[in-house]
């Protein structure tokens, strides 16, 4: 390839493959301003290979998107071992409703759940990982990208596919069952009925908050139908028709969004069996919904 010195192209190179890079950063850091920083970050060097022969565009770009989010990631672990209470990763919503088949897609590895086991991971472990697992990288082009032999990277992805997959969700719920379960239990929230909220919940319902230290959360997670439900009625007698939930799609999947007086002040990312909700993971931080709540409504 000959050198690249019109800043035109650079521009329309790097505007092409903005949504992958930003794609690896978010699933590597779980959280949307920091994608977002690293990403300018990549754009920054980018500009500085002008005159510079490159073989490989994209996979020069997402190998320093990828060792950057390496980077920010292991400060960030350090950050978040004194993270007040649960850290769950930021949500985000597309700008436009997808389809049915482009959820199921993203699902397995955009979920809210998925980003919150990549924790286990070391920073390239999770970058191996993600490489082969989500972006179907080769172990050629992980080693690269990594500085590491290509049995080295075999060897990261093993183990993390042994300590990620064995904990994925052990049912494939129909996308309808799925929706059928947030509407019938949002409109059961909606109108305070703590009975018919306890009948959508698995009795081992487990519900995990992440408050930042800003906003009221748990410790632990919560678990338990009925103290789950009663929750969910507390804040209905609280708030009253000032509360107000709706679906909206969450990471690829559907999940609640839950506004007070107008305001977004949670989201909820649902797991179910089919039959109930067996897992909540539910979003306060007020500086992890500020890119939401800038843009959604009630």
């Amino acid at each position: 390839m000959n050198p690249t010195d019109d800043i035109d192209d650079i521009n329309d190179v790097f505007t092409g493959l903005r949504p992958r890079l930003h794609g690896i950063a978010y699933r590597m850091l779980g959280s949307n301003e920091e994608a977002e920083d690293v990403v300018q970050d990549a754009w920054m060097r980018w500009r500085q290979t002008a005159g510079v022969a490159i073989d490989n565009e994209e996979a020069w770009l997402v190998s320093v998107v990828t060792n950057l989010s390496i980077d920010r990631l292991r400060s960030a672990k350090v950050e978040r071992e004194h993270y007040i209470g649960t850290w769950l990763p930021e949500p985000v919503t597309p700008d436009a409703s997808p389809s049915p088949e482009q959820m199921l897609e993203k699902v397995e590895n955009i979920s809210i759940a998925f980003l919150t086991m990549l924790e286990r991971l070391s920073p390239e472990g999770r970058a191996a990982f993600l490489m082969r697992e989500v972006f179907a990288a080769s172990y050629r082009d992980i080693a690269l990208t990594l500085g590491k032999s290509e049995a080295a990277c075999r060897q990261l992805v093993h183990r993390a596919k042994a300590q990620i997959l064995e904990k994925r969700r052990r049912y494939r719920v129909a996308p309808e069952d799925h929706i059928r379960l947030l509407k019938e239990f949002a409109e059961a929230a909606q109108r305070g009925d703590f009975a018919a909220m306890r009948s959508l919940l698995a009795d081992g319902v487990e519900l995990m908050g992440d408050g930042g230290g800003q906003v009221p959360s748990f410790a632990a997670p919560l678990r338990g139908a009925d103290r789950v439900a009663r929750l969910f009625y507390a804040t209905r007698l609280r708030y009253g028709d000032r509360a107000r939930m709706r679906m909206a799609p969450v990471n690829g999947e559907w999940g609640l969004l839950r506004f007070i007086d107008g305001t977004l002040e949670s989201v909820h990312s649902v797991e179910t069996d089919g039959t109930r909700i067996v897992r909540m993971q539910v979003q306060r931080n007020p500086a992890k919904l500020a890119a939401l709540a800038s843009v959604l409504r009630p």
